[in-house]
This record gives C-alpha cells, structure tokens and sequence, in this order.
C-alpha cells in the first residue's frame, strides 16, 4: 500500500458512525488515502433534505468541523478514506488503470433499515491514481454534479445524489484560473464495471469482489449455488443487465444524454454516475452530441442503449471463470442473458413511453411510437414540451407550440393516439392529468444550466438556488416559472459543448 502523504488534515466529530466494508472486505482495490489541505473552506450549499434521511446532524455539517470533512480538509472519526482503485473502457479504448484520480470514498453510512450508502468525495486532491492531474475540481462542473443528479432523483431516475459543494478558496488552473471546490456525494456504491475490469487482472480478488457486490446489492442472489446452472455469478449477471436496462430506457425517456458513458462510469448498482459533460435534450435528435471530447459521436443521444449493451458485455467478459469453469458454457451462458438486453430495454421503454402517452397499463403498438420520434426528429420537436403540449391537445383540441411539429402533419397521427386511448377506455382529460404527473415541465435546460453556472463561478449563486428550486420540482407548474418551461434559443445549441472540468 502507498503511505499516506502528511498533509496537515484533522480528525472531525461532525460526521460519526461511518463503515468501512469495502476496505475491510476488499481493501486490495484502494489505498488509504486522505484530502489535500484546504485554503479557505465556504460552504456553497447543503442538501439539508439529504442529510437528514442520511441520519447526519445538519447543524453540525453547517460548523467548521463539518464543512472541512466535506472539503476532504478533515477526516470524521474513526474513517478510513480511500482512493478507489479501477480499470475502464473509455470511449472504447482499456486503460487497466485509472482510479480515483481526484476523490475519495470516507466510508459508508447505514439508515435505520439498514440501507448502506458511501459518502465519497469528488475535487479532494491528487491521490496516486491522479496519472499527472493536480487532483482538483472547480465550482462549475461540482455545481452542475449536484444540480443535475437532484433533478434526476426528482424525476424518479437511479442516480448518485449530491450532498454539497464547498467552494476551497484554491485558484486551479483549467482554462484559465477559477475557483476550486470540493462536492461530496452519495451513493448506493461506487462499484462500476471497471472495478470488475481491475479486479479480474489481480489474483484472487475476483471472487471476493462479486460476493461482495452481491451481499451489497442483490442480496436476495446470495443463497444461490456457486457452480451449475443458474448459479449466483450468472444471475448477478443478469440482475445488472436487468438494472442497467431500466436505467439507460429512463433516460431516453427524458432526454437524458451522458456524455461519457466509458465503463467506469457504468455502475453495479444501475444508478447514473458521474455528471462531468451530460445534457438534456431541446430539439429531439438521436445523434445529439454535447460533449466537446466526444469527437467521433460514440455516446450520441441514441447510442446510448447500444453502448450500455457494449459496456455490459466488457463486464460479461470479468465474470466468465466465475460462471463457469469450462470457457465455452461460460461464454454461452453469459452471451444468453446479455442477448437478453435488448428485449428488456424494449420493454422498459414502450412502458415508459405508454406512461407519457396515458396508455400506463396498456400496450401500446411500437408504430405509434416510432412515428412520434421521426415526426419529433423530422421538425425538431422539444422533447420534454411536446408531451406536456400532447396533454393540452386532450384537454383543449389545440396542440401548444412547444410541439413544434406542424398540426397538419401532426394530425393523421393524433387521430391514431385517440384510437388508442379511446381502445384503452381512457378518458381524455384523466389521460391528460396522468401524463402531466409522468412527464416534466421543468427540466435542467442547457441554456440555464449554463448561465446559473457562469454566475456561480463568478460568486452569485442566486440563479443556480432557483435553477436548483425549478429542476426538482419537475411537475407541478407554477407561473413564476414559466421561462424555465421553454428550449434554448436556436443560436445557443448550435454552438453550446459541455466539458469534464478536468
């Protein structure tokens, strides 16, 4: 194991009773480790909601105490920080080493239920997995982390979630000098498939590694024989796959786009991880690319589905010895559930897609689903306004112009929807409401995403506290909010590119 450097870093009594399994069970997968010191620790916001269902004292994170475990500055008693160790994919390419090049996981925290969630940080410092890096993070990009992962969980959508920034009063240098910060994150682990892509090249953690996996997520898998038809490796196996089809269907069906889906960011667990370049959709496009490294379009908007299915095979890949001891029956049996993909992720999204049509519950023809996505992709269609604007088409007659698709080229397929709902016995105006409470009015729209973030670095966090406020109350409309309802003027998207902050 790498020492520890002697940074000048406290002990803090403000975060108490975090665990430590994964070091006491798989510690061969980090080095202890600790944050870099920290100039001018302020706290730029709170999840006060969070905190208190993760059972900490908002007071005390609010002292000094807390906001320097918070910073990486302080370690809470009794915790044994460490940078993570993991390989990865990334945009296709293997790197057997990458790790936690500027975080830390502190621990793990358990509810009353006995629900484990690591509390890791993310901008701490360098660590020895930085690969040259200074360690870092700005006030922008761990700003855009917290915004987006709590309007994710607001819209029902797995994910990390974020539990504060705290601005670090250090200048790092990216394009140019901005101010450093510091976000500290939960989640329900930061497993990844590229833990997996790690462990796998190291003798005899591989084993240890899944058990533990599977004790931690999907521990209804434990009892399941080790070898043999439909033992645990393999089913573990199909649960990710089962999870991660859910997820990448969610978001499709919010116009989520990721950025840099490499296999270090596609988690065991089948929450959504890592917000460095994401977006959301305006105008429907399947090849919608924000990302400015994403050159050649490999995570474009309707990749996303069949490179969640690549990622997963790579972690087919780790598993085969424990699957089975004969190469060939590991190979079929893996292949069988990962061949499985696509008829899941089929399934979740026609169920998504009947639920933002108010056909939840019935099926719905795959026709009509197609032809609203070409007509959405042939006028540029706003995809979160089109469904509410399909909603007051129930109500009034009169389709909103948020639609953005024609009435006169739009209204051969109205009248099939209303066949439809009417086949489904579905009252229109319940049909309307049902979709108002599945579909958001309000989502991180680029355009105020990015000028919240632009006041923030520049010390006015006014325009992210409302931004924050809108986004995580997707549904309900309320008129003072009426300008985060619209899409980005043309002139932005055209040239708006998201960046990792690294």
């Amino acid at each position: 194991m790498t020492a520890i450097p002697d940074f000048p870093v406290g002990t803090s009594t403000a975060v108490s009773g975090l665990e430590s399994t994964f070091v006491d069970e798989v510690g061969a997968l980090a080095v202890p480790w600790q944050g870099a010191e920290v100039p001018d620790p302020r706290l730029l916001v709170l999840n006060d909601e969070l905190a208190r269902t993760l059972g900490l004292d908002v007071a005390a994170l609010r002292s000094d105490d807390g906001v320097a475990v918070l910073a990486g500055a302080a370690v809470p008693a009794g915790a044994k920080p460490v940078a993570m160790a993991y390989a990865g994919h990334q945009f296709g390419g293997f790197s057997p080493l990458l790790g936690d090049g500027r975080a830390l996981l502190l621990g793990e925290l358990v509810s009353d239920d006995a629900r484990r969630t690591d509390l890791h940080l993310k901008g701490s410092g360098p660590t020895p997995f930085s690969r040259g890096g200074d360690g870092f993070a700005v006030v922008g990009p761990m700003l855009r982390e917290y915004l987006v992962s709590e309007a994710m969980h607001a819209l029902g959508i797995p994910t990390t979630r974020a539990l504060s920034v705290v601005a670090t009063g250090r200048k790092v240098y990216r394009n140019g000098i901005e101010p450093g910060a510091v976000l500290a994150r939960v989640a329900a682990s930061h497993l990844r498939v590229g833990t997996f892509e790690f462990a796998v090249r190291q003798r005899g953690l591989l084993r240890s590694l899944a058990d533990y996996a599977i004790a931690r997520h999907y521990p209804e898998l434990a009892e399941l024989p080790e070898e043999g038809e439909g033992n645990r490796y393999l089913a573990f196996f199909a649960a990710v796959v089962e999870a991660q089809a859910a997820l990448v269907a969610q978001w499709m069906l919010v116009g989520f786009v990721h950025g840099v889906m490499n296999t270090d960011n596609t988690t065991i667990s089948g929450e959504t991880i890592d917000y460095g370049p994401c977006a959301f959709l305006d105008t429907f496009d399947p090849s919608a690319v924000f990302s400015s490294i994403d050159q050649s379009g490999r995570y474009a908007f309707g990749n996303q589905p069949a490179v969640l299915k690549w990622n997963l095979a790579r972690f087919a890949e780790t598993l085969l010895t424990l699957v089975d001891s004969n190469p060939n029956d590991a190979i079929a049996a893996v292949t069988a559930v990962l061949d499985s993909f696509d008829e899941r992720y089929e399934s979740h999204f026609t169920t998504g897609m009947a639920a933002k049509l108010g056909l939840a519950g019935a099926t719905v023809e795959r026709p009509l689903v197609d032809d609203l996505l070409t007509l959405a992709g042939e006028y540029g269609a706003d995809w979160t306004g089109l469904f509410r604007a399909l909603a007051d088409e129930l109500r009034s007659g009169a389709t909103s112009s948020e639609g953005a698709v024609p009435r006169e080229h739009l209204a051969p397929w109205l009248e099939r929807w209303r066949a439809a709902l009417g086949a489904a016995g579905r009252d229109p105006r319940e049909a309307a409401d049902a979709m108002d409470r599945v579909n958001p009015l309000y989502i991180p729209r680029n355009h105020q995403v990015d000028a919240a973030l632009r006041a923030a670095t520049s010390g006015d966090l006014a325009p992210f506290d409302t931004l924050l406020e809108v986004v995580t109350h997707p549904f309900a409309p309320r008129d003072e909010w009426a300008e985060f309802a619209s899409p980005a003027p043309r002139s932005f998207s055209e040239t708006f590119r998201t960046f990792c902050g690294t």
